[in-house]
């Protein structure tokens, strides 16, 4: 089992910045892909920027050039820096991680969600 535990959600400001943390810890054998979805209420939950173990990375439209996803394999521990936030950010955001096992079993794993609020 591998357990993900995110951080840094708040209240901000239009035009603030938030730094949300993930860290995966656990039984961790190989984490590939990790990603910062988000889901708003009354919303699907969508994808907002995944990072490879090898550092390429992907983002929703709506956040490129404002957001950045990083990710530090030493410390098993992905980043979202969040600049420039607007009230259409608001949002539950999760943090995902794509684990092979041992036994080259893969699966998704999420984390419990962290709530960033962004006021006009």
């Amino acid at each position: 089992q591998v357990q993900l535990v995110e951080s840094g959600g708040g209240l901000v400001q239009a035009g603030g910045s938030l730094r949300l943390s993930c860290a995966a810890s656990g039984s961790i054998f190989i984490l590939n892909a990790m990603g910062w979805y988000r889901q708003a209420p009354g919303k699907q939950r969508e994808l907002v920027a995944t990072i490879t173990s090898g550092g390429s990375t992907n983002y929703a439209d709506s956040v490129k050039g404002r957001f950045t996803i990083s990710r530090d394999n030493a410390k098993n521990t992905v980043y979202l820096q969040m600049n420039g936030l607007k009230p259409e950010d608001t949002a539950v955001y999760y943090c995902n991680a794509d684990h092979t096992s041992r036994w080259s079993r893969r699966h998704d794993y999420w984390g419990q969600g962290t709530q960033v609020t962004v006021s006009s």
